[in-house]
């Protein structure tokens, strides 16, 4: 029996979200393509969303089936983990009839994130469970059992409540499954950068907060629409912090490792973890700022306690 023999029956409940732990190229797709090929027999939507090497390898098992699934390159899709959920997981299944399993099958988590991406990506991996609470879907998520530290397996088994182990195993319950302990652990202080263009704000300095990003952006070496999207981002976050984070904060603007950050500090607690990773309704007034912002940056950081909120926000040079 192959590892991935298994998850390939349907789940018991409305929403399944097991993680696959493979050890090379053939468990891997013993583990994908035919929970892929299941969905499709089944009539049911299949997206994959995997980084673009494994996504050609699928791809090519496929074969002439490839052509009735949604194929991401989760690099691009996923580069900010912020953005998965809302333009990604959500965005596939609600564009489907309510109701309808969808089967998905995302790998958030590669060697070669960076340990400045990776928070993040454990956060959103533990806040899937939420945002599908109740949904009919099943989400597969790959993890690299090889190459891979410790440390992101055992992470990974907090974060699904199910796991596949590597090998001939069948599908079991993770005994470490605890998400909101998880999303808790990786809400991570970011350290203050000193010696940086910093702009204190308030209602009345929305504006010129706005235009000290962009001008500071600009000299750091932005350009046309990210220059925009930096613009933007500032103008949303300085104003959540005007109106939900007690009515002023600090913008802070810099360049590090080949991109322009952006923060924004104020005195605000976010108590609503799926704040930023939620499709917005349509006939929903407010409440995108966040939401936004996790769309066009390249990466989102959050810590909130009752000190306050910092959000940073990363733009490639």
């Amino acid at each position: 029996m192959s590892a991935a023999a298994e998850p390939l029956e349907a789940p018991a409940g409305p929403f399944a979200h097991p993680a696959l732990f493979y050890r090379d190229d053939r468990e891997y797709l013993e583990g994908t393509v035919p929970f892929v090929r299941e969905g499709l027999a089944a009539g049911e939507p299949v997206a994959v969303a995997v980084p673009g090497d494994r996504l050609r390898m699928v791809r090519d098992a496929l074969g002439d089936d490839a052509d009735a699934v949604r194929l991401l390159d989760m690099r691009e899709a996923g580069r900010n983990p912020g953005r998965i959920i809302p333009g990604v997981l959500r965005a596939f299944a609600d564009s489907r009839p309510a109701g309808k399993r969808v089967r998905i099958i995302g790998e958030p988590v590669w060697a070669g994130r960076s340990a400045t991406e990776y928070p993040a990506c454990v956060q959103h991996e533990a806040l899937i469970n939420a945002a599908f609470q109740g949904r009919t879907a099943t989400i597969l998520c790959p993890y690299d059992a090889v190459r891979l530290p410790a440390h992101v397996l055992a992470d990974a088994h907090a974060t699904h409540p199910t796991v596949i182990p590597a090998g001939a195993l069948p599908v079991r319950d993770s005994e470490a499954y605890a998400p909101d302990a998880a999303v808790a652990r990786y809400n991570e202080p970011l350290p203050l950068v000193a010696d940086v263009m910093t702009f204190p704000f308030t209602a009345d300095s929305l504006p010129s907060a706005r235009h000290a990003a962009s001008d500071e952006g600009r000299r750091l070496g932005l350009t046309g629409v990210t220059l925009d999207d930096l613009a933007l981002a500032t103008a949303e976050l300085t104003t959540n912090s005007v109106l939900h984070g007690g009515g002023s904060g600090v913008l802070r603007v810099w360049a590090e490792d080949g991109h322009v950050l952006c923060e924004v500090r104020d005195r605000g607690r976010m108590t609503d973890p799926l704040a930023g990773r939620r499709p917005a309704s349509r006939d929903q007034r407010g409440g995108r700022g966040l939401l936004m912002v996790n769309l066009i940056a390249d990466l989102v950081r959050v810590h909130t306690g009752d000190e306050g909120t910092t959000i940073r926000c990363w733009f490639p040079r």
